[in-house]
């Protein structure tokens, strides 16, 4: 019944539409005080973008202020606004980027739901052990080199790193506590897919039009603009950065997530119709390799050689399947952009250009990668076991004491030595190993959670490829989405249907 026929007929309107009228006053108290102050302090645009937000999470309200909601605000967040460009009009010591107001929330939303909710429980996390070895690896390194950090006053910027490693691994933590049922990992990973793909189509209008509406947010919200150097040139053209710090960073967040939208082009519960959902699926795989060739980066063509290798191994009518289509798409990328497309894969055949150009400036900022191997080699050998500690290494800022790498790998090497490479790889390659062998085995006989299994296997085997060319670390983006994946992982041989199934009939047995 509604209120006008509640009325006519004389009964009241029941309990849980009634707004309380002190709820009523302060809504309108604030809503004034806030069209008020955005027309009288702040720019037009800038109020009007205000305005905007609020009416907004007013409107969502119930769905921002659930665990669901704001997870959903976070990768909205993470896609939308680059990572190190923005932060939050406040007065404090440091630049206070939405990003990690928003994770921070999360967190405390998770603990706290955890711990006052007797119906949740802590769901478990699947990598617990590979995650514990990682953290180890960059603990023991402080007390190692504790002499050399505290001489050299990197004491407290060792602590900070170490803070900022618990930061970045504690959204793997929240997505898997969030991530509950198989409708909601389904949601993840459409949510992952079709955000990357509006990044990706933005990164083709960039490279058309040299204009980055990512960099252009602080003029319709109340955002400061903390970097401007986004600007890099390759193939005759300006490198697309969209979203990301950087093209290389961009182009592989791209790459890793073509192995899920391959997945949801079977598995994706919209649309419904096959043919349809491989249709709308295959345009947005065609849209994401168009913001890679936009960002023209040599290393994406790595990850996407590694990823096809993988498939053609392990699953060959596939990765059959996947070349076949692939060709009509190089085909067309060497009639239409063929600048980038020599760029990015044909260079690869000019061994004794491709070498050079990574041996150029050794010893000063932006050497190539062949050029800053043999100093960090030598680096690597007066601290071999547990490096120089972590967060020792400075590239930016005035107190930079250490060049950029380009090499994750390497830099994890002189920072904390063999034991951190080994803490590296248990992050990244034990998970990845862990999930190839569940998807053959436990999930055998249930061929979507197998493919997924295998899908989250290829954009990991792809990561990992990718650290020996960036600092994967150093890019947040696209390592919180390979978290995010991680955390699905985590959910798959933990929680999935074939992982229930298993621990249901290992406890009939020990009964």
């Amino acid at each position: 019944m509604s209120v006008d026929s509640a009325s006519r007929t004389g009964t009241a309107p029941p309990d849980d539409l009634a707004v309380p009228a002190w709820r009523q006053v302060t809504a309108a108290v604030i809503l004034a005080a806030t069209g008020l102050g955005a027309a009288l302090v702040l720019p037009p645009l800038v109020a009007g973008g205000l305005l905007l937000v609020v009416a907004v999470v007013i409107l969502a309200r119930r769905i921002l202020f659930s665990r669901l909601g704001l997870f959903g605000l976070f990768i909205a967040v993470l896609m939308i606004f680059p990572v190190r460009r923005y932060a939050l009009p406040i007065p404090l010591p440091f630049a206070l980027e939405p990003y990690r107001v928003l994770l921070l929330v999360l967190i405390v939303a998770v603990l706290g739901a955890v711990l006052v909710d007797s119906r949740r429980t802590w769901q478990p996390v699947g990598f617990g052990w590979p995650i514990g070895i990682f953290v180890a690896s960059l603990v023991i390194s402080i007390p190692a080199n504790g002499d050399d950090l505290v001489r050299e006053g990197l004491a407290s910027t060792a602590a900070g790193s170490l803070l900022n490693y618990a930061l970045l691994l504690s959204l793997f933590y929240v997505t898997r506590q969030v991530i509950s049922t198989h409708r909601l990992v389904l949601g993840l990973l459409n949510a992952l897919v079709w955000s990357s793909v509006a990044v990706a189509f933005a990164a083709v209008i960039e490279r058309v039009t040299r204009i980055n509406p990512f960099l252009r947010l602080h003029e319709v919200l109340p955002l400061d603009l903390i970097a401007t150097d986004s600007e890099s040139f390759r193939a005759g053209g300006f490198r697309s950065f969209a979203s990301s710090q950087h093209p290389i960073a961009l182009s592989v967040m791209l790459c890793i997530l073509i192995p899920i939208a391959i997945y949801l082009m079977r598995y994706s519960p919209w649309p419904r119709h096959p043919i349809n959902r491989r249709v709308v699926y295959g345009l947005a795989i065609l849209i994401m390799l168009g913001g890679v060739l936009s960002a023209v980066s040599r290393t994406a063509i790595i990850v996407l050689a590694v990823m096809l290798l993988l498939t053609l191994i392990l699953r060959p009518w596939l990765g059959i399947t996947l070349i076949a289509f692939s060709l009509p798409a190089l085909l067309a990328g060497m009639l239409f952009v063929p600048r980038i497309v020599n760029t990015m894969l044909l260079s690869f055949l000019d061994l004794d250009a491709l070498i050079a150009s990574q041996q150029t400036s050794p010893g000063w900022r932006g050497a190539g990668r062949l050029a800053d191997l043999g100093p960090a080699m030598d680096e690597f050998a007066e601290n071999p076991l547990f490096g120089t500690g972590v967060g020792s290494r400075i590239v930016v800022g005035d107190d930079q004491n250490a060049f950029i790498l380009d090499n994750q790998v390497l830099g994890t090497m002189l920072e904390t030595g063999v034991v951190g490479v080994i803490g590296l790889a248990a992050l990244f390659v034990v998970p990845a190993i862990m999930l190839l062998r569940w998807s053959f085995t436990v999930a055998r006989d249930d061929l979507e959670f197998a493919m997924l299994g295998f899908a989250l296997t290829v954009s990991l085997a792809g990561f990992c490829a990718a650290m020996f060319f960036y600092d994967a670390f150093g890019f947040y983006q696209t390592l919180f989405v390979v978290f995010m994946l991680l955390a699905v992982g985590g959910w798959l041989i933990t929680a999935s249907p074939p992982a229930l199934r298993v621990r249901e009939s290992r406890e009939r047995l020990l009964a």
